[in-house]
């Protein structure tokens, strides 16, 4: 494994998009509650932010709840919920200091008015910051979000359609596509994540589940990546 500052140096990696799998087969290996081992995914994402911005990593997404993730038992997806608000309104000024962006990807008009309030309020006080940006998938799946960027240029009467012009109305219209897409917990699917935007992303897949990735995991998956030759098809 290369030190950090070596491993800094030869880093081209722009945009990370993880899919932050295992929560719960780490807390079920423990006999513990789902809930521990989703609040241990959340300590697990404030050591990802921290050793992207050591890293020199200018975007992070996260899968934090997909659409289809409303199918799981309603007190598993309001406790969800709640751990999300709860989570922004006790980190929110620490992560503000820390100058980190924050922002939403998916259909957050289905959350409660509430919560909505509550990712608002992140957005706004964070849009000026300089560090990363964090992107969080809530209620997120990438075939509704193509669906939607259809819609969207249909009833604009655009005829001219080009990849740019879909990429214009995703979610993600303001970023770069992921370089790199990290899934922990060994499942080799994507789960309806970004389908458009990792048409060129690497992939890793790490058997450790979530709640288990920390900066040396992130470091080793770095390295791996500045190891591989991109050829774009070429």
């Amino acid at each position: 494994m290369e030190n950090i500052k070596e491993l800094v140096k030869k880093n081209d990696l722009k945009h990370i998009a993880v899919i932050m799998d295992g929560n719960r087969r780490w807390a079920k290996e423990r006999n513990l509650p789902s809930a521990v081992g989703h609040k241990k995914g959340v300590d697990a994402l404030k050591a990802t932010m921290r050793a992207c911005d050591d890293f020199g990593i200018k975007y992070l997404t996260v899968y934090a709840f997909s659409t289809e993730n409303w199918n799981r038992k309603p007190e598993e997806v309001n406790f969800l919920m709640d751990l999300l608000g709860q989570t922004l309104k006790n980190e929110l000024k620490e992560m503000h200091e820390n100058n980190v962006v924050i922002s939403f990807i998916g259909d957050t008009k289905k959350l409660s008015d509430n919560l909505q309030k509550i990712l608002q309020n992140a957005v706004e006080t964070t849009k000026n910051n300089t560090g990363v940006n964090l992107q969080i998938a809530f209620n997120y799946g990438s075939r509704a979000e193509i669906v939607k960027a259809v819609k969207e240029i249909i009833d604009s009467g655009e005829k001219d359609i080009s990849e740019e012009l879909i990429s214009k109305h995703l979610y993600t219209s303001n970023i770069p596509d992921p370089d790199l897409l990290i899934r922990t917990g060994g499942e080799m699917r994507v789960s309806n994540y970004l389908l458009w935007q990792i048409a060129y992303s690497e992939f890793i897949v790490i058997p450790e589940f979530w709640p288990e990735f920390d900066k040396q995991k992130l470091a080793e998956c770095v390295e791996e990546f500045n190891n591989r030759n991109r050829r774009w098809g070429k």
